[in-house]
Order: C-alpha cells, then sequence, then structure tokens
C-alpha cells in the first residue's frame, strides 16, 4: 500500500518540476514591500548621524568631518528604523538583496565635495 503512496508522489513530482527556484542562475522576484538593504543617496546626506544612533545593532557608522558614510552589511538586520528617523530621507529601504559572501562587507560612501582651488595672480 505505501509503494502506491510514493508512486503517486513521484509521479505528480515529475510532471509538476521543481517548486523551487535555482538561486544563482535565476533571481527571485521582489515584492513591493520586500526588505532588502538599505541604500542611501549620499549626496543628500548632510551626516547628522541619526540614523547611528538610532540603529539597535550599531552597523552604520557616520563621519561628519570626512562626508563619509558606511554599514556593516552582516549587522544590518534590515529594520528600517535608520530610514524613519532620517530627517533628509536620503535612506531607503531597496528591494534588492545584499548578496551572499563570506567575508564581512562594509560599504563605505563618501560624498563627493565640488572645491575649487583659487590660485594667486
Amino acid at each position: 500500500m505505501s509503494i502506491l503512496r510514493m508512486s503517486k508522489t513521484l509521479l505528480k513530482n515529475l510532471i509538476h518540476g521543481p517548486y523551487t527556484v535555482p538561486y544563482p542562475v535565476k533571481q527571485k522576484e521582489a515584492y513591493e514591500h520586500t526588505r532588502g538593504r538599505i541604500g542611501i543617496r549620499v549626496d543628500e546626506c548632510i551626516f547628522c548621524g541619526m540614523c547611528e544612533r538610532r540603529c539597535p545593532t550599531g552597523a552604520i557608522q557616520t563621519d561628519k568631518s570626512k562626508a563619509m558614510w558606511s554599514i556593516d552589511r552582516l549587522k544590518c538586520i534590515q529594520c528600517s528604523y535608520c530610514s524613519e528617523v532620517c530627517p533628509k530621507k536620503c535612506l531607503k529601504m531597496e528591494s534588492r538583496y545584499t548578496a551572499p559572501s563570506y567575508e564581512n562587507v562594509r560599504d563605505e560612501y563618501v560624498k563627493c565635495m565640488n572645491t575649487q582651488s583659487h590660485g594667486e595672480s
């Protein structure tokens, strides 16, 4: 009796095909409210540090003197607290995921300052 049940399940699975998606080859579609990763528009950031103070895991670091914002992707838990408190709304949750890695990944963003040097005549 158990051979018949197993044969029925086997035939059903052969006809249907796999239920999973082969990840590296085919990307899974992102839904509208997917919490993938934090994205920043660094040119709009004022480096106030509100996101750094609000982050529960300490994944975000800001340096106003160097105009630098960085995030440790392995510490980030995608809670979106940082994007909620950002006064300039330059942080947002992106619907793409962080690529898997074995190393500790820290993304650093530096604001480009347009400075002009004044030469003496």
